[in-house]
């Protein structure tokens, strides 16, 4: 009778040890890391770390999309080879092409040479005349290049070249998005450089908490004082700014949204802009697209849009701090 009451209460705690440890909560992995030159945090909720896939996903984006690598496929292009371009360059280009139309041009991928020619780009410049300006303004144009079907990039001058940094970045983050929705994960944040993607819940069980940074003019990136804070989930948020990337020339500021245009940096009140979409890379690029337009007509451009929402700094005419959101905006708004 003790043998048979022994043999019940081990297979009791067995039991209860199997359902403790089936009942643990899976815990969320956190990678970070280098990539594109700026800085990587991916959160997600997985019984196993993916670092290692991870990185062999961004490595792939890298050889295709990024200009500071020698062997992508950008730079081929750029070069002008007569290559057939990948699956990311292609998703890239299309939804730029479309983009570009969709904002009458304030975004657009041949911005490249201009964008150099200010010192901003991955080709050293040097401050350019106006000469010079009105020189490269005629490799501007993304009406001026096209894709063949079998994904040839055809150009109407062999010396255009592309510029996709105001896109792939955020493309990255949807790319390694879609990569953990395919591992079933449900809950993660992917953030490359400021640009993100968040789907369900992060640690606390709560919504992912989305800081919007104060624009100050930070060339070093020290400064994390924050303006608002956005609750979120399932959406790609991107951020354009003016306050970090610029440089001084004789007492006067010039920073690096580049107007394709008229071929000079955009000047005026806007000083960053947040935009959500449904994806990050249409995140990304709107955003560029606004700080091109400044502040008037990026608020009509959002207000027409209802599949996106915005959340603009400027200043006003006595030199203040202003902010403009988006009616849809303020729901994703938190009380810090």
């Amino acid at each position: 009778m003790k043998r048979n009451l022994v043999w019940v209460a081990v297979l009791i705690l067995g039991t209860v040890w199997i359902l403790a440890r089936h009942n643990q909560p899976i815990p969320y992995q956190k990678d970070s890391g280098l990539i594109f030159g700026t800085v990587y945090n991916i959160t997600y909720q997985h019984a196993t770390n993916l670092k290692p896939e991870i990185e062999a996903e961004l490595r792939r984006f890298d050889g295709s999309l990024s200009p500071f690598n020698d062997t992508a496929v950008i730079t081929r292009v750029n070069r002008g080879e007569d290559i057939v371009t990948d699956s990311l360059f292609c998703t890239v280009f299309r939804r730029s092409m479309e983009i570009s139309r969709e904002t009458e041009g304030a975004f657009d991928i041949t911005v490249a040479p201009l964008v150099n020619a200010w010192g901003f780009g991955f080709k050293q410049g040097t401050f350019p005349d106006s000469a010079r300006i009105d020189s490269l303004r005629q490799l501007i144009g993304y009406e001026k290049v096209s894709l063949t079907p079998e994904g040839k990039v055809v150009k109407a001058d062999p010396r255009m070249m592309l510029d996709c940094s105001a896109v792939a970045k955020g493309y990255a983050v949807d790319v390694i998005a879609n990569f953990l929705r395919h591992k079933g994960i449900g809950n993660f944040m992917v953030d490359i450089g400021g640009e993100v993607v968040v789907s369900g819940r992060n640690p606390q069980d709560t919504l992912w908490r989305i800081g919007i940074n104060k624009p100050v003019d930070d060339s070093l990136s020290l400064n994390q004082e924050l303006q608002t804070v956005l609750n979120v989930s399932g959406v790609g948020i991107a951020t354009s700014g003016n306050y970090r990337n610029f440089y001084y020339h004789e007492g006067k500021k010039y920073a690096h949204t580049i107007d394709p245009k008229t071929g000079y940096p955009a000047l005026h009140h806007l000083l960053s802009a947040t935009v959500i979409a449904r994806d990050c890379m249409s995140a990304d690029a709107y955003a560029t697209a606004c700080m091109v337009m400044g502040l008037e007509k990026a608020t009509r451009f959002v207000e027409s849009r209802p599949d996106i929402d915005a959340y603009f700094i400027y200043t006003d005419s006595t030199g203040h701090y202003g902010t403009y959101m988006t009616r849809g905006m303020e729901r994703f708004l938190s009380d810090r």
